[in-house]
């Protein structure tokens, strides 16, 4: 069934972004886009963020995952090493991570190099995790196929009962990935579709700063 979307229009009148403002180093600029929109109380997961990455297969994927830490190196987040993603990185570890802020008419793009964290820091994140988190990547066969979902809850509940009172030991498969950036790009919706757009390129330790035709 064919649906027309062509009147889905808007105009973005919110913001502006020059090159004289922004910050030398992009990942305080991100740090300063994530504090506003933080601010604005009017996203739901400020720290959701789309993961592409090249799959084995040939095909790129994107799917939603959650930033869990900036630093000066980069972007952390956590999954299992045996699901799609991990092993679509350990093949081809050239990624590239966006997020998309509508309320405050805002994108940005980032491509890096993805490689495994410590496993000292892996475990620590994990057990700060709620405990039923903890279970579920005990459960999950991450991108496996599984008959039913009643499969997952029975083994949910086993667990419960295999560690109640104990420590719940991190999967040796599980762990974060370190995305240290190589490129960024700041968009913020403008009228008439002339968009800005400052783009970041990663020059031996310095970035260079340009501004990119919409």
């Amino acid at each position: 069934m064919n649906q027309d979307l062509q009147n889905y229009r808007k105009s973005y009148e919110k913001g502006e972004l020059n090159q004289s403002i922004v910050c030398d180093n992009p990942i305080e600029q991100f740090q300063q886009w994530f504090k506003e929109t933080e601010a604005s109380e009017t996203v739901a997961e400020i720290n959701a963020m789309t993961l592409s990455t090249m799959g084995t297969d040939g095909f790129p994927r994107g799917r939603v995952v959650l930033l869990k830490e900036i630093t000066s190196e980069g972007f952390i987040f956590y999954t299992n090493y045996t699901s799609e993603k991990g092993i679509s990185i350990e093949a081809f570890p050239h990624v590239c991570i966006s997020f998309y802020w509508g309320i405050m008419e805002r994108q940005i793009s980032v491509k890096g190099i993805a490689e495994k964290i410590s496993e000292e820091k892996s475990t620590a994140y994990f057990h700060s995790r709620p405990r039923k988190s903890q279970l579920g990547a005990l459960v999950s066969e991450q991108s496996s196929p599984v008959e039913s979902r009643n499969v997952l809850e029975n083994r949910l509940a086993e667990l419960e009962v295999a560690y109640e009172g104990k420590e719940i030991p991190k999967p040796s498969h599980w762990g974060g990935y370190l995305i240290r950036p190589t490129a960024f790009e700041f968009w913020q919706g403008r009228r008439s579709r002339l968009h800005d757009r400052i783009q970041y390129i990663q020059e031996g330790k310095e970035w260079k700063i340009q501004r990119l035709q919409p």
